[in-house]
């Protein structure tokens, strides 16, 4: 009924599930993210006993491999599930239940692990596993999970349809302001086209929950700009840094301050607005 992919980051950082569904709010079932020690998918008349017990299991020391070999062996409902893990160390590990609707099976490889079931044929999750191995090591984690799940639904996902769509992406302190573990955690739903849908809100994310890779000293050209910027959308305080802040704070930009310096990602948004006006 679904069909996901879980996976850690090139730099072991990040684990992370995408998944999509002909099923309403997939995202409230299938992923589960628990920084530092991995990643699971649960589907096929999910059990969700697999998600707190598989990260028992991986936090007793388990690898991907015998966390999910454990979890199956215990389940009497086994023939109808489905499952990937993906352990700290970037072990991958997949179940397919003799019994979960064809076509079902998975792949796994270095640092992922990709199953579907209900699929429209086997080209779905090899289709998968070509966009994650081809997309750029050094890209978000969120970002080469999405382009793997768009290369799934494209080749034809769910032999149903299609309705819902989420990712789920952690890492030791990577949620908002350091307080999580949590990077990105985006759901769609109900949808005519959710996976679409799904890398609108990325990018939304990305714009207002992304750290810069690029800053600009805040003088000279730069300092001229945001202020003709700042100044249009009505933040005129005459300390430059203050308006700043207050604009970043009330567009939800805070994230992308650097003491000192404008993010550019910042500065062009701020520029957009303004030209609306």
């Amino acid at each position: 009924m679904t069909f996901s992919i879980v996976a850690r980051s090139a730099d072991g950082q990040r684990w992370g599930v995408a998944v999509a569904s002909k099923f309403l709010a997939a995202g409230a079932v299938v992923p589960g993210v628990r920084a530092p020690l991995g990643a699971i998918a649960t589907q096929s008349f999910a059990n969700l006993r697999y998600l707190p017990d598989g990260f028992a299991l991986l936090a007793e020391g388990r690898t991907a491999h015998e966390a999910l070999e454990a979890l199956v062996l215990a389940d009497d409902g086994r023939a109808q599930r489905q499952a990937g893990i993906i352990d700290g160390r970037g072990g991958a590990a997949s179940f397919t239940g003799e019994d979960c609707l064809p076509w079902a099976g998975g792949i796994i490889g270095p640092g992922y692990a990709i199953q579907g079931n209900i699929l429209t044929g086997a080209d779905v999750v090899s289709e998968m596993e070509r966009a994650f191995l081809a997309s750029d090591p050094a890209d978000p984690l969120a970002l080469r999970l999405h382009v793997a799940l768009l290369a799934g639904d494209r080749a034809g996902g769910d032999s149903r349809g299609r309705q819902s769509a989420a990712l789920l992406v952690g890492g030791a302190g990577a949620g908002y302001g350091g307080g999580s573990d949590i990077a990105v955690d985006l759901r769609v739903d109900d949808h005519p086209d959710p996976v679409v849908e799904l890398g609108r809100l990325l990018r939304i994310h990305d714009l207002l929950f992304g750290k810069p890779t690029e800053t600009w000293p805040l003088e000279g050209e730069a300092a001229d700009r945001l202020r003709r910027a700042l100044d249009t959308l009505g933040y005129g305080d005459p300390d430059l840094t203050r308006a700043l802040e207050h604009a970043a704070g009330v567009e939800n930009l805070e994230e992308r301050l650097v003491p000192g310096a404008i993010d550019p990602v910042v500065l062009a948004y701020l520029e957009e607005r303004a030209t609306a006006r």
